[in-house]
């Protein structure tokens, strides 16, 4: 009995403690464009938590708790969370005081922002935060088609299990004149040798339409796609993996 209660101590020598769960949070105001679609993303972002054990969801339909300020009635507040994710569209509502809190929380925290879609159809009166995400929507020229994308990032590990060439029925958004590749990572695009780029509406003379891309911010990390207008979209299993992988990524979980 002396001798195996000496060795139990021995048998947690070395091992390290788990990781404690990060926390996101999930937006969802919308003061504009009505996506039946903010549920399905919201509720991914949950599945894949749970799924995976790497972080607990707390999904919001107003910005309340987008603030540092001590909130009541037990409220937590951006300091309690280790990334936040929108899908959003308009002009939320938001003190200049929750604005600045929010930049600060990815500038100078290192915590992380995910935005779907519409969050790029946001804050058009803000301009910090479309030098956050990187670009506003100006427009979507093709409506919802069969988009031909390329794998620009195929060593990311965010689109590392897309194919170089795919096609995805989805409505693509196309970035403002604000958005640059000297600013953003693109990790997917519309391959333009496929696309029809005399319909009304386009305004890339570039024909630079990106899909999806990741930035520093300060100490934080952000990644944008335009993926997920439709209900249908979110049910795709690369589509899937790829916010999950946005997700850790912007977690630090994976570099």
């Amino acid at each position: 009995m002396f001798l195996v209660l000496c060795f139990l101590p021995l048998l947690g020598f070395g091992q390290q403690p788990a990781p404690s769960k990060k926390r996101v949070l999930v937006i969802g105001a919308v003061h504009g464009f009505q996506h039946d679609s903010v549920s399905n993303a919201a509720g991914l972002i949950f599945q894949l938590g749970r799924q995976t054990g790497l972080w607990d969801t707390f999904i919001r339909t107003d910005t309340q708790l987008l603030t540092k300020r001590p909130l009541e009635n037990a409220a937590r507040n951006l300091n309690d969370f280790d990334a936040v994710f929108f899908f959003t569209s308009g002009e939320l509502p938001m003190t200049d005081e929750q604005k600045a809190d929010f930049l600060s929380f990815i500038r100078d925290d290192g915590k992380g922002f995910v935005a779907a879609h519409s969050a790029l159809d946001t804050f058009y009166m803000w301009p910090e935060y479309g030098e956050l995400i990187g670009a506003y929507f100006d427009g979507h020229p093709w409506g919802v088609f069969r988009a031909p994308i390329r794998n620009e990032a195929p060593e990311s590990s965010i689109t590392r299990h897309f194919p170089a060439n795919f096609v995805l029925e989805d409505e693509i958004y196309q970035p403002s004149s604000l958005f640059s590749r000297e600013r953003v990572k693109v990790l997917l695009s519309l391959d333009p040798a496929k696309v029809d780029w005399s319909v009304e509406g386009v305004k890339r003379a570039d024909k630079d339409v990106a899909v999806a891309w990741t930035r520093e911010y300060g100490k934080g990390r952000v990644f944008y796609s335009s993926l997920g207008h439709t209900t249908e979209i979110w049910g795709r299993p690369r589509v899937r993996q790829m916010y999950l992988e946005a997700m850790k990524w912007v977690l630090k979980i994976t570099n």
